[in-house]
């Protein structure tokens, strides 16, 4: 048998929009979390900007569209840790990008800790990122550096907290109804009563 039939068979390539980030960013700056089929990278915070800006404009990737952003809580839960202990850092800001001319989706994950880590905004790349900022912000605390409006969308200003941690304490509200209006426990009226 001939050395190569003994080797093992080569790895497959890179995703192409994997692969061109990895050249515009360097091979350390950029992570495939491809998940059910769905394309997903994982981008260094501190080339996220750079990597946003690749994706847009690049002639071969075109991800003109910004679908949404939103984030998760790894408070509990580590997906490469033990059961019942969380991440550090602990939130991922997390992109869906659409390439209308190539039909292409990717997801991208920025990991940013709670501790006064913040995030480049990318309204400037796409403005549809405005109220997906501003949300992402209101529900999680997480800040977008450069957002030109960066105030809550969902909760009142003087609100405390950001309901969509996981350490944000649930609230329990009894209603009490105090008045029953009368008319509401008569029966039907005939059509002649005149009402």
């Amino acid at each position: 048998m001939s050395d190569a039939q003994t080797s093992a068979p080569d790895a497959p390539p890179p995703h192409p929009v994997l692969a061109r980030l990895r050249e515009a960013l360097g091979t350390n700056a950029v992570r495939e979390e491809t998940v059910g089929g769905q394309l997903g990278v994982r981008i260094a915070a501190n080339h996220a900007p750079s990597a946003m800006r690749v994706l847009r404009d690049d002639s071969t990737l075109r991800f003109s569209h910004l679908s949404d952003v939103t984030a998760v809580d790894y408070l509990e839960y580590d997906p490469d840790g033990k059961p019942g202990e969380g991440r550090t850092p602990r939130f991922d800001v997390v992109y869906h990008l659409y390439s209308i001319p190539l039909n292409q989706r990717v997801r991208v994950k920025v990991a940013v800790d709670e501790d006064g880590d913040r995030i480049a905004s990318v309204t400037d790349l796409w403005p549809s990122a405005n109220w997906a900022e501003r949300e992402t912000f209101d529900l999680f605390g997480i800040v977008f550096e450069g957002h030109p409006n960066l105030t809550r969308i969902l909760t009142p200003e003087d609100w405390q907290g950001h309901p969509l941690r996981k350490d944000y304490p649930l609230i329990e509200e009894d209603i009490e109804f105090t008045t029953t209006l009368e008319r509401l426990n008569e029966g039907p009226r005939s059509r002649g009563a005149g009402g």
